[in-house]
């Protein structure tokens, strides 16, 4: 008997599929569960146009994949953070935070496409892929930096200059008086 498999059956084959099967097997055990079609001329055209449907649909699908892979590519995303002794990262730089910057520039993507071996933790350049589709990946370019606080670059620039100046000015900067207290009268 033949029939088209209307479900994934283990050990048989998948959807689609059009197979020669025992004939006990086929009327007591696939046809009345609705995992499959006898295979007659109907049920084979009916089979070939929803075939063709989905192809096509698939196709159409994969050519805006491949449209939104060439765009990302293009993308650059740096993520100031802050470090700590030997440059290593408080924290790090994981899959929500390249959703979120990819989103600032525009692009929705869901993070749980976005293969990642483990979050970063150093400062650097590196490549990230993202699997949109089935055959479509793209890669974007992630640029860790480190913060640089207000302070210390005022303070490294001051040094610079003159190491006189810098220490004068972080002296009056410790000694400024406190607030007095409102007199009671």
């Amino acid at each position: 008997m033949k029939v088209i498999l209307q479900k994934n059956v283990d050990n048989l084959g998948y959807v689609g599929d059009i197979l020669d099967v025992a004939n006990g097997y086929g009327r007591n055990y696939l046809l009345p569960r609705g995992m499959a079609l006898e295979a007659n001329s109907r049920n084979v055209k009916a089979l070939d146009h929803i075939k063709r449907q989905t192809a096509q649909k698939a196709q159409t699908e994969k050519s805006g994949w491949e449209d939104l892979a060439s765009k990302l590519s293009k993308v650059a995303l740096t993520f100031p953070v802050k470090t700590g002794k030997e440059d290593k990262l408080f924290g790090s730089v994981t899959t929500k935070d390249l959703e979120e910057g990819l989103a600032e520039q525009g692009f929705e993507v869901d993070r749980k496409k976005i293969h990642l071996a483990h979050p970063i933790k150093e400062l650097g350049n590196l490549t990230v892929s993202i699997k949109l589709y089935r055959d479509v990946t793209a890669t974007i370019s992630v640029n860790v930096v480190k913060i640089h606080a207000e302070g210390e670059e005022s303070a490294a620039k001051a040094e610079e200059h003159s190491p006189s100046d810098a220490t004068e000015s972080t002296a009056s900067a410790e000694t400024t008086p406190a607030p007095q207290e409102p007199s009671e009268g």
